[in-house]
């Protein structure tokens, strides 16, 4: 069975981004030639799903291939109808019922991109099977919670934790069975 995966950074503090959807904090450990583990986890997954506030960020900054490079669908979590651009799925469903769908298929993994919302809602049902989330060295102080108040425990098991030069600390849990 496939599992669904979070691959997200966060900052000391719990948030995934600034005040106004900024994620200009992200910068703050970019370092030529070092991806942080993001190509070797992409190439476990072939199917993307992500909130339409993060995809249009990522689409305005990198661009459209970034998701969308031919190999992989794209789910773009969203209350307003588009057409289908290449493999990209502009999604108004339920997406409890899309991430149930998507499990029972065949294929590699499933990669969550957020944002909190989608996140959360996945959370509520125990829908996140591996957590691999980074840890930003900075204190934003407001902004948007990775993890929401008023949803259900989770008990997680402990993978590994990475840390790098730029002061990052990647952290990897897997839901407890």
């Amino acid at each position: 069975m496939r599992k669904i995966s979070l691959f997200i950074a966060m900052s000391l503090d719990g948030y995934i981004a600034k005040t106004n959807d900024d994620l200009s904090f992200l910068k703050i450990v970019e370092k030529e030639g070092e991806d942080y583990g993001y190509e070797e986890f992409t190439n476990t997954v072939d199917t993307i799903i992500i909130g339409r506030k993060t995809y249009d960020y990522v689409l305005k900054e990198i661009g459209s291939s970034h998701y969308d490079n031919g190999q992989r669908d794209v789910y773009v979590i969203t209350r307003t109808k588009r057409p289908q651009v290449g493999r990209t799925i502009f999604y108004t469903g339920n997406i409890t019922d899309l991430v149930k769908q998507l499990k029972s298929e065949q294929g590699k993994n499933i990669y969550c991109d957020g944002g909190a919302e989608i996140i959360n809602e996945l959370l509520k049902y125990d829908l996140i099977d591996e957590f691999i989330i980074s840890i930003i060295p900075v204190l934003l102080g407001d902004g948007t919670r990775l993890f929401k108040d008023e949803r259900p425990e989770h008990i997680l098991e402990f993978v590994k934790v990475k840390t790098f030069e730029t002061g990052l600390t990647q952290l990897h849990y897997k839901r407890k069975k």
